[in-house]
């Protein structure tokens, strides 16, 4: 039985982790020009966590929703906060930047005369792949947002037949919208971790979350969908939270190259393979579809092991915190009173303790654009698509 005190933290570590949800021609995809980077797709559809959420946490618990709503959020690069967790941009941003598209509206803040056929957003920060039921059955308190990773799908049913009448109209659309599906997963273990689960129980939890994500990659296909985008999730063991609450005086639980903890970046290569492994049989169900495996974990990891290659002074220690060897007080959020804020957050990696940095955002949507961190760049899965419906035509 946890003592009162470890209870008082779990509650003030699981409100934090709610709010700190966390090769083509290289010339085709620089990420700041407005020029297309392939007509294939017109719209950018997206499902996740806070990684990918571009308001709907903010407008879903208004002023409940914490530091997230006010500065220094988003200060680098919208100069105002706008539900993003960072101070600017996220990986779906530069994505759509690349595409010559605007910024993917979230879901939650539609209006009734909004065109949404361009893109839209899902995801919503602090969201678990599971459903609340499983993990009140297993015991935990439930004390973040129930949108999961079903009930996005289910609002992307709901809208779908204001994109289109008929099947064949929706299938059409589909083929043609580029579908990110995450990041997802990563709170379905933040929050175990939050309430002093074991390592060894939360493992045991990644085969539900990998079922969970490849029903909903189904579910898409089947709708029409032929170029998703699946993240693995980040690597647990560097997050400036998890060495702060996890911190050990043993020096072998650390890798001795990044610092980062050997144990929470090993289950985080479990989660990954699993999700690799069911990536690849969907690959075989649907052979004329594309699913792209976003690699986050090594995109972050190669920024781990070379930060000076990519002009980080600080790997490990977040850019916006309340003090401590990696700058993340679980008393002292970032922007809460008593917070401060790095002259540079393009120095470090770690935004506000489990998010990450504008300029981090954009070396990974680079590697991920251009093929680096992904099972193929999205210009080349543009020329699979087009392919596969001409093979596919030949065979009907």
């Amino acid at each position: 039985m946890a003592s009162t005190a470890n209870k008082s933290t779990a509650r003030v570590f699981c409100k934090a982790m709610i709010l700190l949800q966390l090769p083509l021609l290289a010339t085709i995809f620089i990420l700041l020009k407005s020029k297309p980077a392939t007509s294939c797709y017109n719209s950018i559809i997206s499902f996740g966590d806070s990684i990918a959420d571009t308001g709907n946490y903010l407008v879903a618990l208004g002023e409940k929703a914490g530091p997230v709503a006010h500065p220094p959020y988003g200060n680098t690069y919208f100069r105002r906060p706008t539900g993003r967790f960072s101070d600017g941009r996220v990986i779906i941003d530069f994505i759509a930047q690349a595409m010559g598209m605007p910024p993917v509206p979230p879901y939650l803040a539609r209006t009734s005369n909004q065109d949404l056929r361009n893109g839209v957003n899902f995801a919503v920060a602090g969201v678990t792949a599971l459903d609340g039921e499983f993990f009140k059955a297993k015991g935990m308190a439930l004390t973040w947002p129930q949108y999961s990773l079903g009930t996005q799908i289910q609002w992307f049913k709901e809208l779908l037949p204001s994109f289109c009448s008929y099947k064949s109209d929706c299938e059409s659309f589909l083929s043609k919208s580029l579908v990110l599906m995450g990041e997802i997963g990563g709170n379905d273990y933040n929050q175990p971790f939050a309430q002093f689960r074991t390592l060894d129980e939360i493992r045991t939890y990644v085969p539900s979350v990998i079922n969970i994500t490849g029903w909903a990659i189904n579910s898409l296909i089947e709708l029409g969908a032929k170029t998703l985008v699946v993240p693995g999730i980040f690597p647990l063991g560097c997050v400036s939270a998890y060495l702060t609450i996890h911190q050990s005086q043993r020096k072998e639980d650390y890798d001795p190259q990044t610092g980062c903890i050997k144990r929470l970046n090993e289950f985080s290569e479990y989660h990954n393979n699993l999700l690799k492994a069911e990536v690849d049989r969907l690959r075989g169900l649907h052979p004329y579809t594309t699913i792209i495996y976003a690699d986050y974990y090594e995109a972050a990891m190669d920024i781990y092991r070379h930060p000076l290659k990519y002009g980080i002074d600080a790997p490990l220690a977040a850019c916006c915190g309340g003090g401590g060897r990696y700058n993340f007080n679980l008393a002292v959020m970032c922007g809460a009173p008593g917070g401060t804020v790095c002259s540079d957050p393009s120095k470090h990696v770690c935004w506000d303790g489990m998010h990450l940095t504008d300029a981090v955002y954009k070396i990974i949507a680079r590697g991920l654009l251009e093929g680096s961190y992904a099972t193929a760049p999205i210009a080349q899965a543009c020329l699979q698509l087009e392919r596969g419906v001409s093979q596919l035509q030949r065979v009907v």
